[in-house]
């Protein structure tokens, strides 16, 4: 059986399908408070198809705290948000994507996977369902766990906003 995420940008949602179109997973997550766009620096998520082209933190304990796809040997609490208010927070685990639209999401300056995009882990108190994140995908620690578990390197990725249902 293949699989398939789809992150619908509108409805703050991710999806992974399997080869019959039918939903094995289905959870809130949050894309980019700056909309979706491919321009690095932009912090914007960027949209069209990809791939899942490395799995960082398998076995990791939930609330993992990682920089440049490293663990940091902390575990994310209140206390260390306060302490760190500027991080962004990539917890947990790492699904690396990379695009595969030459020219929109991939080479140059809209390289989806040199500008670290992720789907990743954060905070228990980040709210999901909304736009929020640096250009990522973040979802709930225990969400990513599962959907690490499920996908291999590889895997297809759309980021869609197009209004259609699922």
């Amino acid at each position: 059986m293949s699989l398939r995420i789809e992150v619908h940008v509108p409805s703050q949602q991710l999806y992974l399908l399997d080869d019959a179109d039918q939903c094995v997973l289905q959870r809130s997550v949050s894309t980019a408070a700056n909309g979706v766009g491919e321009r690095r620096y932009s912090e914007c998520t960027p949209r069209g198809r990809h791939i899942v082209r490395a799995k960082i933190g398998a076995g990791a304990a939930p609330n993992t705290v990682f920089r440049g796809r490293r663990p940091t040997g902390e575990l994310y609490t209140a206390a260390l948000r306060k302490r760190y208010p500027q991080r962004d927070w990539i917890l947990t685990r790492i699904l690396w994507l990379s695009g595969t639209e030459p020219g929109f999401n991939r080479g140059g300056s809209v390289d989806t996977m040199r500008r670290f995009i992720y789907i990743h882990g954060a905070p228990d108190e980040d709210p999901m369902g909304n736009p929020g994140s640096h250009g990522c995908i973040k979802m709930r620690n225990v969400d990513v766990m599962v959907l690490f578990d499920l996908v291999p390197v590889g895997t297809p990725v759309i980021i869609d906003v197009d209004d259609r249902e699922h």
